[in-house]
């Protein structure tokens, strides 16, 4: 029984890397896909931010966007 905690910790240290559980990074077309834009460091007041576009750009998006 002493090797199970260290098997659940070895488990999620596993899935971390798969890409549902990670922090995707989208593109400019995945973006507009979505029914957004890209803003540099910060999405204009009354946005939403939705994802990101790269390092320093936010995906963002009407909050009453259908």
């Amino acid at each position: 029984m002493r090797i199970l905690p260290v098997l659940c910790a070895l488990l999620l240290l596993m899935l971390q890397g798969v890409t549902g559980l990670s922090p995707a990074r989208a593109s400019a077309q995945d973006c507009e896909r979505r029914g957004g834009f890209c803003s540099h460091r910060s999405c204009p007041p009354g946005i939403g931010r939705i994802g990101l576009c790269s390092e320093q750009e936010f995906c963002c998006r009407m909050r009453w966007y259908p």
